[in-house]
């Protein structure tokens, strides 16, 4: 296998830059361009995990800069292999001359997440800890950060290795029965077994129940706000976001296309969705902003239905309607915009008007400011997330919420067909393909597709 080389420090000028290096060869690589402060001491035999200060130079012998090589052996480093790092100047020139050096010594440039797959190759960490990586890097909020580094530690994948032990200690007494099927022998106790297949049925249901929480603090609450055109949408959007990132004007149907931005508030990421105004209108572009409206108030988890409440539509019923059928099981928050332009006794009527409605009411004014903290309490009190801590398991991957449905399904064919008596090899089928979606996810079973799929995702350098 080639040795790999790659700026793993982020694109850009800084104080430092960390080059790494990874392979059978990389120590001689690196002991080629490098010119240790002591004399009389070889990187070759460098001991492990010490840095050493010293010089890169070219072949005419020219400094190019003054470094800190750190070497840590195999198998005791991230990829399992022999690997160097060096720490020089983050000069952009510096970076790209050493790389330069590298690659004339006979490295080959890494690929996006080549270093963690060999990790994962080389058995220093499970497909689902190596996705881990990506997602510690990507964190953005301490729960997604916790959830990310439990993941890496092997919470997620000791779980389901006692599932897939389970399984297979059962699986191995029923395809024995398969042995002396003409004796008539039972070895694998039916009643223990269905008792075990429940247990697990629940474990995995609430793993992938999890994925609610997990993707919601990975990728953020996706919260629509809606209501009809002129109302404050984009004005509050921008309050939230504290950055002028929708266009607000007096005219009706500014907003004809979707925008999205996320922000943190108190540890939770909340992905605002500015959507068009609801009216009724022949303008086919406008129209088409407004469809999209509805999509997205049925993809949100919270919305924000915003009201002008110094003139409420003539049309309110009908906007409710249309609103109501689209926000089913949705948390809805009923957001009164412009109240510094409105007395207190028209407020009273207000409620009086909206008594009905059971959804969390709340009166600010976003061009004055007024009561937005209010509101983005009221979002956190919606969220409804659980505290995270650094032992639970919450699933946020895709990938790994798609392998446990189909591992649930399976597991629920193993239960019915031990109600129904069915035969021991169609049990055993059940209970294998169970066993293989749990592989898939920590990658007992895996392929190059999903491999290259997975490990193209991460950046350059990891």
């Amino acid at each position: 296998m080639s040795t790999i080389t790659a700026i793993s420090t982020a694109p850009g000028v800084g104080g430092i830059a960390v080059i790494r290096v990874s392979g059978m060869d990389a120590v001689m690589h690196c002991n080629a361009i490098f010119v240790p402060k002591r004399k009389s001491f070889f990187l070759l035999e460098q001991k492990a995990n010490l840095a050493c200060f010293g010089s890169i130079v070219n072949k005419q012998r020219e400094l190019i800069d003054e470094v800190l090589v750190t070497v840590f052996r195999s198998p005791h480093s991230f990829t399992g292999e022999d690997v160097v790092e060096i720490s020089c100047h983050g000069s952009l020139y510096v970076q790209q001359q050493i790389l330069q050096l590298l690659i004339e010594q006979g490295c080959v440039l890494a690929q996006p997440g080549e270093f963690t797959q060999r990790a994962f190759l080389n058995s220093k960490m499970d497909l689902s800890q190596a996705e881990a990586v990506a997602d510690l890097i990507a964190s953005t909020s301490a729960a997604s950060h916790r959830m990310a580094l439990n993941q890496m530690r092997g919470g997620f994948s000791n779980e389901l290795l006692k599932l897939r032990t389970q399984l297979l200690d059962f699986v191995s007494l029923v395809e024995l029965e398969l042995d002396f099927n003409e004796e008539d022998v039972e070895f694998a106790d039916r009643g223990k077994l269905k008792s075990l297949a429940i247990t697990i049925g629940r474990l995995i249901k609430k793993l992938a129940d999890s994925f609610r929480v997990g993707n919601a603090l990975k990728n953020g609450i996706p919260v629509a706000l809606v209501g009809e055109t002129n109302v404050g949408k984009s004005t509050l959007l921008n309050v939230l976001l504290n950055e002028d990132r929708a266009i607000v004007s007096e005219i009706h149907g500014t907003t004809r296309d979707v925008i999205e931005d996320t922000v943190n508030i108190n540890g939770i990421i909340f992905r605002f969705i500015d959507t068009a105004g609801i009216r009724d209108t022949k303008d086919k572009i406008e129209n088409m902003g407004i469809e999209r409206t509805y999509q997205k108030i049925e993809q949100a988890d919270i919305v924000l239905w915003i009201l002008d409440c110094t003139q409420l539509s003539e049309h309110m019923e009908w906007l409710t309607n249309k609103i109501a059928e689209r926000a089913i099981g949705k948390e809805i928050i009923l957001v009164f915009n412009k109240i510094d332009k409105l007395a207190e006794e028209e407020r009273e009527v207000l409620d009086q008007l909206f008594e009905q409605f059971k959804g969390k009411r709340i009166y600010i004014s976003a061009r004055e400011h007024v009561n937005t903290e209010g509101l983005k309490k009221a979002l956190i009190d919606a969220a409804q997330l659980p505290e995270i801590s650094s032992k639970d398991i919450v699933v946020s991957n895709i990938r790994h919420y798609e392998a446990l449905q189909n591992a649930l399904k399976s597991i629920n064919r193993v239960i019915d067909g031990l109600d129904s008596g069915i035969s021991g090899d169609f049990l055993s089928q059940d209970i294998r393909e169970c066993m293989h979606y749990l592989g898939e996810i920590t990658g007992q079973i895996s392929n190059d597709e999903i491999l290259g799929n997975i490990f193209g995702k991460f950046c350059i350098g990891k």
